[in-house]
C-alpha cells in the first residue's frame, strides 16, 4: 500500500479527467492524496454551457470548482499559483524546487503527473517535466516513483504499452461526479464534436468508454 499519493497537474480538473478514479480508489484503501495544482486555468475557452462565467469571473469559479472536485474526491488541496499557460515559459528548475520543497514536507511514496512531450498541452509538458525533475533532484533513496500520464493520441506507438493500467469502473461515479463539479469546464469537454447534448445517463456512458482507463508510465532515473 502506498504511504502517500501527490498529483500534479497544472489545470483545475486534469484531476479529474486524468486520475481521478485512481485517486479514489487509493482513498478506498485510506491513502492520503495531495494535489498540487499548477494554475487557476484562468485562460481556458471554455465559460459553462450554457456560458454563465466570462474572463473576469473564471478565476474564482475556476478556484471554487476546483475545491468542490477535491471535496469529493476526498484529498487535501495545495495551490501553486502559477499563471495558466504561462508555464513552458517558466525557469523549469525554480519550479522543480519549489515542487521538491512541497514533496520533502509531504513524503509521498507516489508522485503522479504529465508525461512530458507526450500530455498535448503546454503546461501539462511543462509542469509533468518540472514534477519528474523535483523528484530527481530528492536523494535517491527517498524517491517516490513517478506515474507519468502520456494522453496524446500517438503515445502507444512512441512510448508502448503503459506500465499500469487502472480498470477504474468501480470507482467511475466519484470520477463522474468530480469532473461535474468542474461546471464550467465539463459539459464543454464531454459533449465536443456532438451535435447535441446528451442526455446525462448517456452522457455518463460515453466518459465511461473514453475514461474508464487511466493508464501510467513508471518513470526510469
Amino acid at each position: 500500500m502506498e504511504k502517500h499519493v501527490v498529483v500534479i497537474y497544472p489545470h483545475p480538473d486534469d484531476e479529474s479527467f486524468g486520475a481521478a478514479g485512481t485517486i479514489a480508489n487509493f482513498r478506498q484503501q485510506g491513502v492520503p492524496v495531495t494535489y498540487l495544482c499548477g494554475t487557476l486555468g484562468e485562460m481556458g475557452r471554455n465559460m459553462g454551457s450554457p456560458a454563465f462565467a466570462n474572463r473576469e469571473t473564471l478565476p474564482q469559479i475556476r478556484k471554487e470548482e476546483l475545491t468542490n472536485a477535491c471535496n469529493v474526491l476526498d484529498i487535501e488541496l495545495e495551490m501553486l499559483g502559477y499563471r495558466d499557460k504561462t508555464i513552458e515559459f517558466e525557469d523549469r528548475m525554480e519550479i522543480a524546487k519549489n515542487l521538491k520543497g512541497y514533496l520533502d514536507k509531504i513524503k509521498p511514496s507516489l508522485v503522479i503527473t504529465h508525461y512530458p512531450a507526450y500530455a498535448v498541452h503546454p503546461d501539462h509538458n511543462a509542469l509533468g517535466a518540472a514534477a519528474i525533475e523535483a523528484v530527481r533532484l530528492m536523494d535517491p533513496e527517498n524517491r517516490p516513483t513517478v506515474w507519468a500520464q502520456a494522453i496524446s493520441k500517438d503515445f502507444p506507438q512512441d512510448l508502448g504499452e503503459p506500465d499500469v493500467t487502472n480498470d477504474i469502473t468501480d470507482t467511475f461515479d466519484k470520477k463522474f461526479e468530480a469532473i461535474l463539479a468542474h461546471k464550467s469546464q465539463a459539459m464543454g469537454v464531454l459533449v465536443q464534436h456532438k451535435q447535441k447534448q446528451p442526455e446525462m445517463d448517456d452522457l455518463k456512458e460515453i466518459a465511461k468508454q473514453n475514461l474508464g482507463k487511466e493508464r501510467f508510465y513508471i518513470w526510469k532515473y
